[in-house]
């Protein structure tokens, strides 16, 4: 089959038979007829449109070496610089035909698992370890361009580092028995983006001491037991006037609850294992090759957004003002950083253990640490500069009513005549004041995980020693700081 289309993506959706519960309702229509999730499919659906034009097709894809097929070039496990740099253009081209607003593009979830199937090997002959399942999971998704949500979280019940759980039924996500056919799984699990619209969901345990929660698998979306629970949906409506960004690009986000869900065998990673549980993800390729897309992204996301802010400066001429210059370039500092951080990335690559090359983690690690704290500042800027132009906002309808004179007269900009600025000013309020906003400034924040945590790991795993012993012999000390090798 290989790289697919748009609409084979909508037909394949469709089809199954996923469990999908939104504002209390369960939903029997095709997804891509839903209000929550058409703008979301119909963006995908695009970008897969892409990889098999035949003008895009040799930038998009690359040849499958099982079947010749042209295969989605995320799936590319990379051998030398030149893979490295295929790999980066492909996921620019789909981060700029969706203005980086899709935080769960497809290429997300094909890095990663490519990224597993590259680390496989570590968990060869390790207790209930099954590496050929991921390699054979990789394949089956390569060939047939498979969509993955995921979820690696545990329900927020209670966050104290001392927390166990204790509770008749279980409430995170955990093995309850298992049988010849697979692991039997209940609980809960959180929080699975575009959770509902894709072909597979990938599972991570995330235990600390109970090994019932030490597992990793993959399974349909529409496994009999397992339901999507929607948040509410953050698209505002259809118009791309009015919601030029949410009615496209607004990604559910799920519950994911499991009520004795079977998991086949062959499709389990590791189980009752929290060695592989607690260092598989940590010990692979996997946080190299997902920040790494993640950072493509976010470049492109953050141009997107300076080009939002100098659009609200032009529209309302405030351009000469010192503090309009100093904000903005607080944005054109980062994003030039991020570049830098993304180009060292790949001219410090190195092969693992199976001979694949894998972009450098510190730089990723530092853009990753900048960006979730710029992010918010970023959103803040924008609604400073638009002030009160980002409340005062009439609707599309609007300027089709009987107070259309009105709104052109009074609704005009500096350079932009009044539809034109009002659409400038509600893409500054859908992108940084609207739910749909505000959820992407949180999702920005958080998209690694907690940043402190992000920060911890970047100190501890940053190459120290070095500068320590700088210090040492330039003080001619007898004894170095070993505490830092």
């Amino acid at each position: 089959m290989g790289a697919i289309n748009g609409k084979a993506l909508i037909e394949r959706i469709d089809k199954m038979n996923t469990e999908i519960w939104l504002d209390g309702r369960k939903i029997d229509a095709p997804p891509s007829t839903h209000p929550a999730f058409k703008g979301i499919l119909q963006a995908k659906a695009d970008l897969y449109d892409l990889q098999t034009n035949p003008g895009m097709q040799q930038k998009m894809t690359y040849t499958s070496p099982l079947t010749g097929n042209p295969v989605g070039l995320s799936y590319l496990q990379p051998r030398t610089i030149a893979d490295l740099r295929k790999r980066r253009k492909m996921m620019e081209t789909w981060a700029k035909a969706t203005y980086g607003m899709m935080g769960r593009s497809p290429d997300y979830l094909n890095t990663v698992m490519m990224s597993l199937a590259t680390s496989a090997r570590l968990l060869a002959n390790e207790k209930n370890c099954f590496p050929e399942n991921i390699q054979n999971l990789y394949e089956d998704a390569r060939e047939r361009d498979l969509t993955f949500t995921h979820t690696f979280i545990t329900p927020q019940v209670n966050r104290s580092q001392i927390f166990l759980e204790d509770s008749n039924e279980p409430i995170s996500a955990k093995v309850v028995s298992k049988n010849k056919d697979g692991l039997i799984i209940k609980g809960a699990r959180l929080l699975a983006t575009q959770g509902g619209i894709t072909d597979e969901v990938l599972v991570f345990g995330a235990p600390k001491f109970d090994k019932n929660e030490a597992f990793a698998f993959s399974i349909a979306s529409d496994t009999p037991g397992l339901k999507f629970i929607c948040r509410e949906s953050f698209s505002g409506g259809e118009s791309l006037v009015d919601y030029p960004l949410s009615a496209r690009y607004e990604e559910m986000d799920c519950i994911l609850v499991f009520d004795n869900v079977l998991v086949p065998w062959n499709r389990v990673f590791y189980y009752d294992n929290l060695k592989a549980a607690n260092d598989f993800l940590n010990a692979s390729s996997f946080h190299h090759f997902a920040l790494h897309q993640v950072l493509i992204r976010q470049i492109v996301k953050t141009e997107f957004l300076l080009g939002i802010a100098e659009s609200i400066i032009n529209t309302i001429d405030v351009k000469e003002y010192s503090h309009i210059q100093e904000k903005m370039s607080e944005i054109i500092v980062v994003v030039e950083t991020m570049k830098a951080l993304l180009e060292k990335s790949e001219h410090d690559a190195g092969y693992d253990q199976s001979g694949f090359l894998v972009p450098s983690i510190i730089p990723l690690q530092v853009s990753s640490n900048i960006y979730s704290k710029n992010y918010p500042r970023f959103c803040e800027i924008i609604q400073l500069i638009g002030a009160s132009g980002l409340v005062t906002l009439p609707t599309e309808h609007s300027f089709h009513s009987a107070i259309r004179n009105d709104l052109l007269q009074y609704m005009q900009g500096a350079s932009k005549k009044a539809e034109d600025r009002n659409k400038i000013f509600r893409l500054g309020w859908d992108m940084t004041m609207s739910a749909f906003g505000t959820r992407q400034t949180q999702y920005e924040r958080f998209f690694f995980g907690d940043p402190v945590r992000s920060a911890t790991s970047l100190y501890k795993n940053y190459p120290l020693h070095q500068h320590v012993r700088n210090v040492s012999d330039f003080l001619n000390l007898e004894n170095s700081d070993e505490s830092s090798l």
